[in-house]
């Protein structure tokens, strides 16, 4: 074991300690730790509005208190799901606005430019570019994680453009005398008047062209074809894809959702449809399969979490323990952006691995019958095992996660090992 791990650090970490200095990859990467809080706190936020409780599947006059207890948080949060997901629609639900900033000022901090006015050049550059006013509000499609392509792209162009008005001919100087920050605001209209023309124009013309704008033209880019959706190595192909894109900072699970989660809900529902004649269900394509796929989040990040839960690395560990409750929900957004997995070549090969074996042996596992095949809609943002419990009724289900899970954190082992001595 020290022998593979020692090689496989002489190989990867060149790779990793290259790219972790490019000063765009440094940006990127340093950049998104700003939204980091929010959406810690939001996912919280999102947990809390959806209880772990199937109402379909509820009989008050048989509950026990704790089921009591979990319809009446249901009731409660579905009175006041508006309040309780405020919190989460502006951490998470805004979290490209954080992004764009972040970026741009990490960037901007290593050209010595001023970071907090070039941040806000971007910010104000990716709104008019990602969002629409209508009826006097602000649609905010574009400015939670599906925006993250874009707003990673304005950030670095924007700056880039800003830089090239830091050269002298471009320079306001005013006498010692005059405030400095009068002279701020004097240099800062040109570079933000031409961030503005340009990408507006762009976003205009784009619009113009297609009917669509900049972030729409990315998502339809990116969004695969669904024909092949309902055989397991489409369906890997696809999760995979979509992991893929998380590893460049996009959203892939919100691009890919559409497909796999329909899919998941017709073949559940006709599972269903079996149970309720007494018959066995006989999809095995269904709804669980996209719970396994996302499981702890994407990446099988349930396994990484138990390695960073016990980490030597003091920044890892802590990480890990504040994501433990989003982890174990599905929202790993607090890893992705917090270890980071972006733009991580070392913890890259298990965040693609593992997924693909995970859906593999769900697979064959329920063919097998070694576990149930799902035939419920079972709620989202619940914890795994409960939601492996609540899709098809049975223990084994459950079980079985568990094993994936121990799986899932031998694979990461070794390349956590090699990541892990960084911070150590």
């Amino acid at each position: 074991m020290n022998t593979f791990l020692e090689k496989l650090e002489n190989t990867l970490s060149p790779i990793g300690t290259k790219l972790g200095n490019q000063r765009h990859l440094k940006a990127i990467s340093s950049g998104m730790m700003f939204a980091l809080p929010f959406i810690v706190i939001g996912s919280f936020f999102l947990i809390l509005a959806h209880p772990p409780i199937n109402m379909e599947l509820y009989n008050e006059q048989t509950a026990n208190f704790f089921m009591k207890f979990l319809a009446s948080w249901r009731g409660f949060a579905d009175e006041y799901y508006a309040q309780i997901t405020l919190p989460y629609n502006l951490t998470m639900g805004l979290f490209s606005l954080y992004t764009v900033f972040g970026i741009s000022y990490q960037l901007s901090s290593e050209y010595k430019l001023n970071p907090a006015m070039n941040g806000f050049i971007s910010l104000v550059t990716f709104l008019l570019v990602s969002t629409t006013i209508s009826d006097g509000g602000l649609s905010t499609e574009y400015l939670g994680t599906n925006g993250v392509f874009t707003s990673i792209v304005v950030a670095l162009l924007s700056v880039e453009i800003s830089k090239l008005f830091k050269k002298p001919q471009f320079q306001i100087k005013l006498h010692e005398t005059v405030p400095t920050a009068i002279t701020v605001f004097l240099n800062s209209l040109l570079p933000l008047l031409v961030n503005m023309v340009l990408f507006y124009g762009t976003s205009l013309i784009l619009l113009g062209a297609f009917g669509q704008t900049f972030p729409q033209l990315v998502m339809n880019v990116l969004t695969p074809a669904t024909g092949i959706a309902n055989n397991l190595w489409g369906y890997i192909a696809i999760v995979t894809f979509g992991n893929i894109l998380w590893l460049f900072g996009i959203n892939g699970p919100s691009i890919i959702f559409p497909i796999i989660f329909t899919l998941g809900i017709a073949n559940t529902g006709q599972n269903s449809e079996l149970v309720a004649l007494g018959l066995e269900p006989t999809n095995p394509m269904n709804l669980q399969m996209f719970r396994i796929a996302i499981m702890g989040g994407s990446g099988g990040a349930l396994g990484l979490l138990v390695l960073m839960v016990k980490s030597k690395a003091k920044h890892l560990r802590t990480l890990g323990k504040l994501s433990i409750v989003p982890v174990i929900s599905g929202i790993n957004e607090p890893l992705i952006f917090g270890v980071p997995l972006v733009l991580n070549p070392i913890l890259a090969i298990p965040f693609i691995i593992t997924p693909i074996i995970n859906l593999i042996l769900t697979y064959y596992a329920q063919v097998l019958d070694f576990i149930s095949m799902g035939f419920i809609v079972d709620p989202s943002f619940t914890p795994f095992f409960a939601q492996a419990y609540l899709s098809s009724l049975d223990w084994r289900n459950v079980v079985f996660t568990f094993i994936l899970i121990a799986m899932n954190t031998v694979i990461y082992y070794p390349f956590f090992k090699i990541y892990e001595k960084r911070f150590v």
